[in-house]
């Protein structure tokens, strides 16, 4: 199964936002590239929220390139084997947090909006920080930081605090 068959499954079976899942489901079947960062005309992206809920806080990290504090994710990448690693890839990656694991049940969210590099129809997923995580900077971030939950609305955009609600909801 390619990454690409992974996302179109995923898709099908994810339940809420019926407009928004069809509309990345005809994105896949009108573009084989589709999951990639080449397809111009929009690509298949990986997100996760970083949650530590046993001290009531999310892991946001101020992107570079847009300046915003967003949750970590980004491009799937050819390793990817499903979208739930690259969500999972992506996170780790970004937040040096060793050990995060995926909240069951699949994405949490998904969240199309316009970037620099093309539309990003993001795929959005929770992983949970374990006890005692340590976070590092990468190079994609200009900061990193914990922020209670009542604190994100102040700091981070309607789609973060979206995301938040929604994984909150599934804990």
């Amino acid at each position: 199964m390619t990454l690409h068959d992974d996302a179109a499954l995923v898709l099908a079976g994810y339940e809420g936002q019926e407009e928004l899942s069809a509309l990345y489901l005809d994105h896949l079947r009108t573009h084989p590239d589709g999951m990639w960062k080449a397809c111009t005309d929009g690509h298949i992206t990986a997100s996760a929220m970083v949650i530590d809920p046993e001290h009531g806080r999310v892991l946001l990290t101020l992107h570079k390139k847009l300046r915003m504090w967003l949750q970590m994710g980004g491009h799937c990448e050819p390793e990817d084997v499903t979208l739930a690693d690259a969500a999972l890839r992506e996170a780790t990656e970004e937040s040096g947090v060793l050990g995060l694991t995926l909240l069951p049940g699949g994405p949490v969210r998904l969240d199309r909006h316009h970037t620099p590099c093309a539309w990003h129809l993001d795929v959005q997923y929770a992983a949970v920080a374990p006890p005692g995580a340590v976070e590092a900077i990468s190079d994609e971030s200009l900061d990193l930081r914990w922020f209670a939950y009542d604190e994100v609305p102040d700091v981070a955009d309607k789609s973060v605090v979206r995301l938040l609600e929604a994984t909150r909801a599934r804990l």
